[in-house]
C-alpha cells in the first residue's frame, strides 16, 4: 500500500511528486478522493499490511489536501460517524461530500452519509434517510452527478448483482431505478453487470468504461444519454490518426512517468500515453506498428478535466497493474432536439389540419397530416379516403351552387379572399380518445410514458394502446407496449392483465401472463387471491391445464420486426413519400421545392412566426440566409436537418449553412456546431478566404482565428488567390495584423535591411 501523492500536468503531459506538508493519510486502497474548490478530500479505505496480513481494517477518517499550500489536514468532527468502509461511492454536490454504500469488512452496505465542506469547525456527519427504489447493498461501483442527480451503475452486490442504473434526487432524497423496458429489442442494451469500473458525467451523458464483467475485462466505452434514457457503445472511426511526433515524444519521456513501490510485483512498466479523441472519434498515440485501443481493466481511476476524460492505471490481464494514461476528448455538440420539437408540436396542436373523430362518443383529437401520414400507413389510408370524400362533397356543392358563386365573384372584382382551410375530419371508430392520444404521442416522439409502478390503470391503458398498435400495424409501438406491459406484470396485477388480454384477444400478452402464473414460485400465491375466484371459467380451466401440462416452447428463427423509427420515417417522407401532402412551396432562386408547414414550424421559430402571423397568400416562401441564397445542395442539406436531424454534409454546404441556425431560429445551435467542425476539419488554402468571410459575418471568432492562422502560415499560396483582392478592408487589415504578429524580430530586421 502507498500514501504518496503524484501530480500529472495535462498540458505538459508530465508526472511529478506533489509537494506535501503535514501528516498524510495512512497507506490505503479502495478509498475515495473528490475535489471541492481548491482542495481534495480523501475518505475511508482499507489500511494495514496486506503482505503480513496484520492490522487490516477499514477506516472512516476524512482528510483534506490543499492544492495551494500542499497541506494535509485530518478533519475531526463531533457526533455520529459513518461506519468505517472501503470500496464505497463518493461525490460532491451542493457544497457537501456524499458517501454511499461500500464494504465494512463483514458485509456490503447501502447507507448514505453527507458532510458540509465549507467550514471544518462547524460541520458534522449526517445520515440520509433514503426512500424509493434504493439500490441493493454493493461495493466497487462508481457514482456520478449529472443534472442535479446522482447516478449509480452496477457494482458487487452478491447474488443481487444487476446492470441496473439508479438515480438519486438530492432534494427529495428519493432513489429511482432507470427502466430499460423502453429500449426496443435490437436497440443497444445497457452494459453488462460489472464491478471495478468507472463512470463519469459530461454534459447530459454518463460514460462507463472497464470493470470486470462475468469473468471478462471489456474495453467498450458505453455512453448513457440522461435526456433520452438510451445507451450506446461509442465506436472509434477506422481512419485513426497518429499524434504529432513532438507531442508523443514529450509524453513518453521515461523520467516523467510515476514511480511505483518495488513491492508491487508484476508491474507492467508502460510509458505510452494514449489520447482517445471522441470529438472527431479518432485514436491518437505515438507511432507504432500496431496501434490498438485501450485494453480492458478494473480498479482504474477516471477524472474529467475541462472537456476531456483521463483514465489512469488499473489491473489488466493476468493481474498485471498498468501505468498507462489515456486521454478521451468528449464531443461537445448540443443534443438533437428533433423528438422534442415534434413533441412540442403535438402538445400545442398549432397548425393542426386534421381532426380525428373517435369511437362511439365521437371524441375529437387534432393532429397534423404531415406527421401522421409519415408514421402510419393505416392512418394515411384513412386520411386519403377522408380527403377524397371531402373533394367529392366540394365538387357536388360547386355543381349545385355554380351560378350563385359566379355572381358573387363578379361582385368581388379582383380582390383575393384569404380563407382558412377547415380541419379535415377523419373518423376512427376502432379507437377511444385516451389510448389514441398515447398512440399519437408516439407518432410525434417515438416514445410513450412508462407505466407507474403499482398503477394497474396505467398498464390497462398501455394494453389498449397495444391493441391499437396491432390494428394500425405499428410494429415499433407494438413491441414497445409489449415490453412495457411484460415488465409491469407482477403478482398484484397479473390476473387483471391476463383477463384483459383474453378479452382484447392479445394472445402474446396472454401467453406471458399464463406462464407467469404457473411458475412454481407464483402459482400457490395467485390461486389463493380473491381475484382468481372472479376469473372467467374458461380462463381458470386454461390456467389449471397450463399448470398440469405446460406447452412445449418453440423457438422462432424469424427476425423480430421492430418497425421504423421517427428519423427513418421522416427521411423517407422528405425523399418523396410525403409529396402528396405538401402544403407550402419554398422558392430557392425561383426554383420551387414543395414542403410541409407543420414540420417547418416545429423545427424553426422563423417559419413558426411566419405561418402564425403573416402566411403568404400564394403559399410560397423565398429562401435565403440573410442576404445569401444557399446553393441547391446546401438547401437540401438544411431540409434534411429540419426533417430528420441529419447533420452530415459536404464542407461547402457547411459554409452556406453556418449562419442558418441564427437566421431560421432553430431551437439550438447543433447544426452550427457541426458546420463549424466540418469547416475546421476541411478548410483548405482554396476555400480559406470564403470561410474567413462567413466567420466574420456570423461573428464566429474562434473560426475566424483558425482561418487567419492558416492564411498566415500559407500566405505565399493564399496571396495568389484572386478572391483576396475582393475582401473587405477590415478583413485585409486583420490579415496584415496577423502577419505582423507572426513575423519574428529577426524577420523584421531582414525586411528592414531590404528596404
Amino acid at each position: 500500500m502507498l500514501n504518496d501523492l503524484l501530480r500529472f500536468d495535462v498540458k505538459d503531459c508530465s508526472w511529478c511528486r506533489a509537494f506535501t506538508t503535514g501528516t498524510p493519510p495512512a497507506p490505503r486502497y479502495h478509498h475515495s478522493a473528490v475535489v471541492y474548490g481548491s482542495s481534495m478530500f480523501v475518505f475511508g479505505g482499507y489500511t494495514g499490511d496486506i503482505y503480513s496480513n496484520s492490522n487490516l481494517k477499514n477506516k472512516n477518517d476524512l482528510f483534506e489536501y490543499k492544492f495551494a499550500t500542499g497541506q494535509w489536514t485530518e478533519w475531526k468532527t463531533e457526533g455520529r460517524l459513518p461506519v468505517a468502509r472501503s470500496a464505497h461511492g463518493a461525490t460532491v454536490y451542493s457544497d457537501k461530500l456524499w458517501i454511499f454504500a461500500g464494504y465494512d469488512g463483514n458485509a456490503r452496505l447501502n447507507d448514505m452519509w453527507t458532510i458540509g465542506l465549507q467550514d471544518r469547525d462547524l460541520t458534522f456527519w449526517e445520515e440520509i434517510e433514503q426512500s424509493g427504489e434504493i439500490p441493493p447493498s454493493c461495493c466497487n461501483f462508481p457514482v456520478a452527478v449529472c443534472q442535479d442527480k446522482m447516478f449509480v451503475f452496477s457494482g458487487q452486490s452478491g447474488a443481487k448483482i444487476t446492470n441496473n442504473l439508479f438515480q438519486f434526487e438530492f432534494k427529495e432524497k428519493i432513489w429511482t431505478r432507470i427502466p430499460t423496458e423502453h429500449l426496443l429489442r435490437g436497440s443497444p442494451p445497457p452494459p453488462q453487470r460489472r464491478y471495478g469500473h468507472t463512470m463519469v458525467a459530461f454534459d447530459r451523458h454518463l460514460y462507463v468504461f472497464g470493470g470486470a464483467a462475468d469473468n471478462t475485462l471489456p474495453n467498450e466505452l458505453h455512453c448513457y444519454d440522461v435526456d433520452s434514457q438510451t445507451w450506446e457503445v461509442i465506436q472509434p472511426s477506422p481512419d485513426s490518426e497518429v499524434a504529432h511526433p513532438e507531442v508523443a515524444e514529450r509524453i513518453a519521456a521515461p523520467e516523467e512517468a510515476p514511480s511505483f513501490s518495488s513491492e508491487e510485483r508484476g508491474l507492467k512498466k508502460s510509458r505510452d500515453v494514449f489520447g482517445l479523441d471522441f470529438g472527431i472519434t479518432t485514436v491518437k498515440q505515438q507511432p507504432t506498428a500496431d496501434s490498438e485501443l485501450p485494453s480492458g481493466r478494473l480498479f482504474h481511476a477516471a477524472a474529467v478535466i475541462s472537456d476531456a476524460m483521463y483514465i489512469f492505471g488499473g489491473t489488466v490481464d493476468n493481474n498485471i497493474r498498468s501505468g498507462e494514461m489515456y486521454r478521451f476528448q468528449f464531443s461537445c455538440y448540443p443534443k438533437c432536439t428533433l423528438h422534442e420539437d415534434y413533441g412540442r408540436l403535438w402538445e400545442n396542436r398549432q397548425f393542426s389540419d386534421l381532426e380525428f373523430v373517435l369511437g362511439e362518443k365521437e371524441d375529437r383529437v387534432r393532429g397534423h397530416a404531415a406527421i401522421v401520414t409519415a408514421r402510419c400507413k393505416w392512418l394515411r389510408k384513412k386520411i386519403i379516403q377522408a380527403r377524397e370524400r371531402l373533394k367529392q362533397k366540394s365538387k357536388q356543392e360547386i355543381d349545385e351552387e355554380g351560378p350563385a358563386l359566379s355572381q358573387k365573384e363578379g361582385i368581388g372584382g379582383n380582390v383575393k379572399l384569404c380563407c382558412l382551410q377547415p380541419l379535415l375530419e377523419v373518423t376512427i371508430r376502432e379507437a377511444e380518445a385516451q389510448p389514441f392520444e398515447v398512440l399519437m404521442q408516439f407518432l410525434y416522439t417515438d416514445k410513450i410514458k412508462y407505466p407507474r409502478k403499482g398503477h394497474v390503470q396505467d398498464v390497462l391503458l398501455i394494453m389498449d394502446v397495444y391493441k391499437l398498435a396491432l390494428n394500425f400495424k405499428l410494429s415499433r409501438l407494438e413491441q414497445l407496449c409489449l415490453q412495457y406491459i411484460e415488465a409491469s406484470v407482477d403478482l398484484q396485477n397479473v390476473l387483471i392483465v391476463c383477463e384483459n388480454a383474453n378479452k382484447l384477444q392479445l394472445d402474446q400478452l396472454k401467453e406471458h401472463c399464463l406462464n407467469f402464473v404457473v411458475k412454481e414460485s407464483h402459482f400457490n400465491q395467485v390461486i389463493m387471491m380473491k381475484e382468481f375466484e372472479h376469473l372467467s371459467p374458461p380462463l381458470i380451466v386454461e390456467i389449471v391445464r397450463r399448470k398440469q401440462q405446460p406447452p412445449v416452447r418453440t423457438h422462432s428463427d424469424q427476425p423480430l420486426d421492430i418497425g421504423t423509427s421517427l428519423i427513418q420515417d421522416m427521411k423517407a417522407y422528405l425523399e418523396g413519400a410525403g409529396i402528396e401532402f405538401c402544403d407550402i412551396i419554398l422558392l430557392l432562386d425561383g426554383h420551387p421545392r414543395p414542403a410541409h408547414k407543420a414540420i417547418l414550424a416545429a423545427r424553426s421559430s422563423y417559419f413558426e412566426a411566419m405561418f402564425r402571423s403573416f402566411m403568404p397568400e400564394d403559399g410560397q416562401v423565398n429562401i435565403s440566409i440573410g442576404e445569401m441564397v444557399p446553393s441547391k445542395q446546401a438547401f437540401e442539406s438544411m431540409l434534411r436537418y429540419i426533417y430528420y436531424g441529419e447533420v452530415n454534409m459536404p464542407p461547402e454546404d457547411s459554409l452556406y449553412l453556418f449562419a442558418a441556425p441564427y437566421y431560421y431560429g432553430f431551437y439550438n445551435n447543433r447544426l452550427q456546431a457541426y458546420c463549424k467542425q466540418n469547416l475546421e476539419m476541411n478548410v483548405t488554402v482554396e476555400n480559406v478566404l470564403q470561410i474567413l468571410e462567413a466567420a466574420d459575418k456570423t461573428q464566429a471568432l474562434d473560426m475566424k482565428k483558425h482561418c487567419l492562422h492558416i492564411i498566415v502560415h500559407q500566405f505565399t499560396k493564399v496571396s495568389k488567390l484572386p478572391n483576396l483582392r475582393y475582401l473587405s478592408q477590415p478583413l485585409l487589415l486583420d490579415i496584415i495584423e496577423s502577419l505582423a504578429n507572426h513575423i519574428s524580430d529577426k524577420q523584421c530586421a531582414e525586411l528592414g535591411s531590404d528596404i
